[in-house]
């Protein structure tokens, strides 16, 4: 019995395509009947066959835009079908360098950023990979998204001061956008931990104005609350978080706060013993 390897049987696919082509004279509509035949089995879960499908386009048509839709395919099935991270940002990078405006460039961009932050953690490199989303390709409707990233990374590097001026930077830029949306929330969270309550309160006055209706409406009076309670304002900071009660999202961290104070109020507002500041939001 006869058995081909893997690139013996791509090959032949590819030997048969061009065959076919000289033969009928539609090379066009071969390759993107091949193409359509890949993507079906990319759909339906058959990795393999559809990695030498895609191999076989890229055999007879290595440029253009078949060989770009093979290329950004070929990398979507090692990324999410096997988990092949590293193979699959070369097919992606591969993508963009051979033409970088082109239909499945930013996509590819996006993806290369996304596998260097969260596979690789390569924070600086990721940095990198989102500020080309911005700088490059002309898609201000994503623009918001990509910057709440880059600041999101600083507050993972425990770079505070420079998220602050990242978030920033999204919220003058995009106002009344969903990503400004949640950086409010997070500036006020990282103001309140470095005890600039002031300030805090002044980006809370203006996401009330914002978002009048927002999700993060509970978190961010959890945090106004908190403020109260550093500033040994007990009975007005147990009130605002009692308000809390039914709405927040995290009853539990809520009730240990409430029990918290009331120790204190009971102990004549003594303060707390001191407790190594830990941000609670992660990225």
């Amino acid at each position: 019995m006869m058995c081909f390897n893997l690139r013996t049987r791509i090959t032949y696919i590819a030997i048969f395509c061009i065959v076919l082509t000289a033969s009928l004279g539609c090379g066009d509509s071969r390759v993107e009947n091949l193409l359509l035949r890949a993507n079906e089995e990319w759909v339906q879960g058959r990795n393999h066959s559809a990695i030498e499908l895609f191999n076989a386009v890229l055999e007879i048509s290595p440029s253009g835009p078949h060989a770009e839709e093979s290329l950004y395919r070929l990398g979507e099935i090692y990324y999410f079908g096997l988990g092949e991270t590293a193979k699959a940002i070369s097919y992606f990078q591969e993508v963009v360098n051979m033409r970088p405006r082109g239909e499945f460039a930013y996509g590819a961009q996006k993806y290369i950023a996304e596998i260097v932050e969260l596979s690789f953690r390569d924070l600086d490199q990721a940095i990198i990979e989102y500020q080309k989303l911005i700088n490059e390709y002309k898609k201000p409707e994503e623009h918001p998204e990509q910057q709440f990233r880059i600041a999101a990374i600083y507050f993972k590097k425990h770079n505070y001061e420079q998220a602050l001026v990242e978030f920033d930077i999204l919220v003058e830029s995009y106002p009344k956008n969903q990503w400004s949306e949640e950086a409010y929330l997070r500036i006020t969270e990282i103001l309140h931990n470095m005890e600039r309550c002031s300030d805090a309160r002044e980006k809370y006055s203006q996401f009330r104005v914002l978002y009048p209706k927002s999700t993060f409406s509970g978190e961010m009076e959890f945090v106004m609350a908190s403020c109260l309670e550093e500033e040994g304002k007990l009975k007005l900071a147990y009130n605002r978080f009692k308000k809390l009660e039914g709405d927040y999202k995290y009853p539990a961290l809520l009730k240990m706060k409430l029990e918290g104070i009331e120790g204190r109020i009971k102990k004549g507002g003594k303060s707390r013993r001191k407790i190594p500041r830990r941000y609670r939001r992660k990225s």
